[in-house]
C-alpha cells in the first residue's frame, strides 16, 4: 500500500515517539550473573573504547565555573574568584576545590560557539548532541518542536549503530531520565534517522531513591513468567505477520527490530549487573554523593567496565530549588544564580565528577574512555536576567553563542586550555570550535571514522559533514 507524502510523515512521527518511548516503559534491575573480564587494549591505542557524556541540563554558567573572568567589570564577573589546580595554568570556579585537584586530566575547551536562531532549550540540546545546526523549525514552533523521526542521530546513537553489538547490552545506555517532561522532550538524544533500534536504552533514578534505578519497559509484570512471555509472544509474532502483509512500510519493520531489542534483554539476568550499586563498597558510593546524579555517574563507570560504548547521564533537576533559582531545578540559574551554584549545584557536581575521574584512573579506564562534559548553552555573562528582576534578581539568562566543555582521557592531554572567549566571556575569542568539532572529536577518540549511512531508498548520506575534531587536544 503506497501512502501519501503527508500521511507517511505523520506515521514516521507517531512511530518515532513510540519506539523511542518503549525504553521508558520497563524493568526493575536485578541482581547479575557476573560480568566478563573486559579484554584490555594496548596502552599505545589511541581510541577509546566507551564514551561518558555528563550533560548539564539547564545550561550551566561558563562564566562561573570554567570560563572565570576576574579581571572584567563586577557586573560580569560576580563573586566567585578563580584557584589554581593541579595543572599549570588552567583555573576553575573556587566552589570546585576536588575537581581543581583532577584538572590534570582536563581539556577546558572554551571557545566553543553554539549560538543558535531561537537561544532556548531545545535548540540548545539539538545543536550540541547531534553537531547540527537547528532547522527553522526550532524558530517557527519553539517548545512545540519535539523530536521528528528525520532529525539528524544523536552522538551517541552514531556511536552505537557503528560499534560492533555488545554481547549482553545495548550500545548506548542513558539514564536517570529523558530530558524533559513530557510534551517538552527535547529533539536530538535519539538516532532519529538512523532508526529506533540505535535509540538508547533509558534508564531511570529518583532524587528520593538514588541507589534504585529501572527501566520501566522491560520488566515483567505481576506473575509473567519468561516461558509464558514467550507464548504471548510467539501469538503476537503470527499477528504482526499478518498486519506486515496488509502494512508493508519501514517503520513497522524498524519497531520489529526495536522489540527484539528489548525481548533479548529482558530474558538475559547479565544486563542488569552494571545496576546492582549494592555491589559498590559504601565508601565509593559516598565518595561519590549518594545523590541521584552522583550514582548515575557511578553507575557509567560500571557500564564503562563492562564495555558499554556510550554512556549519557543527564543532570537531573532538583525540584526543591526551582523557586530560587527560578527554573525547573538545574543549571537553568534564571534567579539567584550565585547561592544556587554554590549551595547546590556545584557541590553536587565537584563530588561527583571529580569522583569519576578519580576512580577511572585509579582502575587504569581514564585512557581508554572518552568523557566529556558539555550543557546546552551558558549564561548570559552580564548579570540580570529580566524575567527574575534584572540585576536584584542575581540570574543569568540563556546564551547559547559561548560555552564551555570539558573533555579527559581517551587519549586526549590533560591539564590544558583550548581556545578562549573574549574579556567578558561573550564570544569565543581565540581558536573558536563548533559543536560539530565536538562531537567530530568524540568520533575520533572512539574511532568512528566513516560517517556513511543510508537512508530508505538506499541512497548514502553523510551522517555529519561539518566540523573537524580538535586533534590538537590528543
Amino acid at each position: 500500500m503506497t501512502l501519501p507524502r503527508h500521511a507517511r510523515g505523520s506515521i514516521d512521527r507517531r512511530a518515532f515517539l513510540v519506539a523511542s518511548g518503549c525504553s521508558l516503559t520497563g524493568l526493575t534491575l536485578g541482581k547479575p550473573a557476573p560480568a566478563e573480564p573486559r579484554p584490555r587494549p594496548l596502552r599505545s591505542s589511541a581510541t577509546a573504547r566507551s564514551t561518558i557524556l555528563f550533560f548539564l541540563c539547564g545550561g550551566a554558567s561558563h562564566i562561573d565555573t570554567w570560563d572565570m573572568k576576574p579581571a572584567a567589570p563586577l557586573e560580569y564577573r560576580g563573586p566567585f574568584q578563580p584557584i589554581s589546580t593541579s595543572a599549570p595554568g588552567v583555573q576553575l570556579c573556587e566552589h570546585l576545590p576536588l575537581l581543581a585537584q583532577q584538572a590534570h586530566h582536563l581539556a577546558v575547551v572554551n571557545s566553543v560557539g553554539a549560538t543558535v536562531n531561537t537561544n532556548d532549550h531545545h535548540a540548545g540540546y539539538y545543536h550540541n548532541l547531534t553537531g547540527h545546526v537547528p532547522d527553522p523549525t526550532f524558530l517557527s514552533l519553539g517548545n512545540n518542536r519535539t523530536p521528528m523521526p528525520d532529525d539528524w542521530p544523536y552522538m551517541g546513537a552514531v556511536v552505537a549503530a557503528k560499534r560492533p553489538p555488545h554481547p549482553y547490552l545495548p550500545n548506548a545506555i542513558t539514564l536517570p531520565h529523558m530530558p524533559s517532561k513530557a510534551p517538552y522532550t527535547r529533539p536530538g538524544q535519539f538516532a532519529a534517522r538512523l532508526g529506533v533500534e540505535h535509540d538508547p536504552l533509558y534508564v531511570q533514578g529518583s532524587l528520593e531513591e538514588p541507589l534504585k534505578f529501572h527501566a520501566p519497559a522491560l520488566s515483567l509484570e505481576g506473575g509473567t513468567t519468561p516461558e509464558r512471555f514467550f507464548q504471548r509472544r510467539e501469538l503476537l509474532r503470527h499477528m504482526d505477520a499478518a498486519r506486515r502483509d496488509f502494512d508493508r512500510y519501514s517503520p513497522a519493520f524498524t519497531w520489529n527490530r526495536h522489540q527484539e531489542r528489548a525481548a533479548a534483554l529482558l530474558v538475559s539476568s547479565r544486563t542488569t549487573e552494571a545496576f546492582d550499586l549494592s555491589q559498590e563498597p559504601v565508601k565509593v558510593r559516598e565518595r561519590y554523593g549518594q545523590t541521584v546524579n552522583g550514582m548515575s555517574l557511578l553507575i557509567a563507570r560500571r557500564l564503562v567496565e563492562a564495555g558499554v560504548p556510550f554512556v549519557t547521564v543527564f543532570w537531573k533537576e532538583n525540584e526543591k530549588i526551582a523557586g530560587q533559582c527560578k527554573s525547573a531545578g538545574g543549571w537553568d540559574t534564571h534567579g539567584d544564580n550565585f547561592n544556587c551554584l554554590k549551595n547546590y549545584l556545584l557541590p553536587e557536581f565537584d563530588r561527583g565528577f571529580s569522583a569519576l575521574l578519580e576512580d577511572l584512573t585509579d582502575r587504569e579506564l581514564l585512557d581508554e574512555t572518552l568523557v566529556l562534559v558539555t550543557s546546552e548553552m551558558g549564561r548570559t555573562p552580564k548579570i540580570g536576567d529580566p524575567r527574575s528582576g534584572g540585576v536584584s534578581g542575581a540570574g543569568r539568562d540563556h546564551w547559547t553563542h559561548c560555552l564551555t566543555d570539558l573533555i579527559a582521557g581517551g587519549g586526549v592531554r590533560g591539564g590544558q586550555t583550548f581556545g578562549a572567549s573574549d574579556r567578558y566571556g561573550e564570544y569565543p575569542a581565540d581558536r573558536p570550535a563548533t559543536p560539530a568539532d565536538i562531537a567530530k572529536t568524540v568520533y575520533h577518540a572512539m574511532g568512528v571514522h566513516d560517517l556513511e549511512a543510508h537512508d530508505r531508498e538506499g541512497r548514502p548520506y553523510n551522517l555529519l559533514a561539518e566540523g573537524k575534531p580538535l586533534l590538537e587536544l590528543f
